[in-house]
């Protein structure tokens, strides 16, 4: 039997340096193979083939890494630069919509998002566009500077609560229990449900979506900010 000389480690290939952008792309690979919960530093240094402290040099932590896997998905929403001619409210239901959209394709990232403060290039490019359409329909800058932090969190809520529908086996089922409760609402007690009856849940997701934000974007114009302002509490975007 023939004897095989081991293998000197010099004639191994060398692994790929590590690179913040590199393990950003591995992590959203393994992203959408196994699950963000799945993403964590200990799995993505074995996927790396290095240790979990290697990673700690571009990569302080879990959440920062989350925050940096959302902003390299954020990189396909639609922003469309420039003057727009379909009117710049539209141009914001389809800005919130391709972003929410991104989102519930992957709920965790949603809830992650909730919670994360995103600060790469594109969730920046995402915050710009939306700033620049609301200047852009004459929403005044402080309304707008706030605004922003509202259209992003009601964006991400609707996300949050369509990602995760059907992920259990009872979710249907609350949805119908719902639905019958305010079909039968007792007129005497519930008076104004009962009024309203099934046109509480009319209406396709996509058109409310679209409602809802055309709602958010008038009190934004029209509402403006309080006199007397609490102190800075730190940033307020999602």
């Amino acid at each position: 039997m023939p004897i095989i000389a081991p293998r000197s480690r010099r004639e191994r290939p060398a692994k790929p340096s590590l690179s913040r952008d590199g393990i950003i792309e591995t992590a959203v690979a393994l992203m959408r193979e196994e699950g963000l919960e799945r993403v964590t530093m200990r799995r993505l240094a074995a996927a790396l083939d290095t240790g979990p402290s290697s990673l700690y040099v571009y990569v302080r932590n879990t959440a920062e890494l989350h925050a940096a896997v959302l902003d390299e998905l954020l990189g396909s929403v639609g922003l469309k630069a420039g003057v727009t001619s379909e009117g710049w409210d539209n141009v914001v239901v389809r800005v919130l919509g391709s972003y929410t959209g991104i989102l519930i394709e992957h709920p965790a990232l949603a809830r992650s998002a909730l919670v994360t403060r995103p600060s790469g290039p594109n969730y920046l490019a995402l915050v710009e566009r939306l700033l620049s359409l609301l200047r852009e329909g004459g929403v005044a800058d402080p309304q707008s500077a706030w605004g922003v932090d509202l259209l992003l969190l009601f964006a991400t809520s609707i996300a949050l609560e369509h990602g995760t529908r059907g992920l259990t086996l009872d979710d249907g089922e609350d949805e119908e229990a719902l639905a019958e409760a305010l079909r039968q609402a007792d007129a005497t007690g519930y008076p104004t449900i009962a009024a309203l009856g099934d046109d509480l849940l009319s209406g396709t997701p996509e058109a409310r979506f679209e409602w809802h934000v055309r709602v958010l974007l008038a009190g934004i114009a029209l509402t403006a900010r309080p006199a007397r302002e609490a102190g800075n509490a730190g940033p307020g975007l999602p």
